[in-house]
């Protein structure tokens, strides 16, 4: 609770990343159960957005790095919901992703100087460290409150 700026800023887009797993865990196939028609919100596809959402931020505007989306596309914008699909093997590939994505995330920022460095977004322009960092809180937070909705929907947890 006490800290630089950037020691805070990490520490709570950790417990939302924390929460995302938590509102998760102890489900299979059941992360892919969709919300209400017509929405193709659900557990999984959040993972996959959150996923990509990871990569843009950090790997495309940040590192400069030119590396498709894993989930979505130019062609598929909701490829990340669309795509969430039960079974094992779309379940650990979704985990998979995300996982090496936050990794990404956490050593790009732990090798930034400061929270100045610049990346350049085609939408916004030029975007600095700390407001990704800021942003992805946001991100999290909206979406944790989904997924509260979801997990209540699937089998009536509250509080996970």
């Amino acid at each position: 609770m006490t800290g630089d700026e950037r020691t805070l800023l990490l520490s709570v887009l950790a417990g939302q990343r924390a929460t995302l797993e938590l509102k998760c865990a102890g489900l299979g196939a059941e992360l892919a159960r969709r919300s209400v028609e017509p929405s193709s919100l659900s557990l999984l596809g959040l993972v996959r957005h959150l996923a990509d959402v990871e990569r843009r931020w950090f790997r495309q505007v940040l590192d400069g790095q030119e590396v498709p989306a894993r989930f979505s596309s130019g062609a598929d914008p909701d490829g990340d919901f669309d795509g969430a699909v039960a079974g094992p093997a779309a379940v650990e590939e979704a985990w998979r992703a995300w996982r090496e994505e936050v990794a990404f995330a956490e050593d790009f920022t732990a090798r930034a100087p400061d929270l100045d460095v610049e990346g350049r977004d085609g939408w916004l322009g030029v975007v600095s460290l700390r407001w990704v960092l800021l942003h992805m809180v946001e991100e999290y937070a909206r979406h944790n409150g989904h997924a509260d909705l979801l997990r209540e929907r699937i089998d009536g947890a509250v509080g996970v």
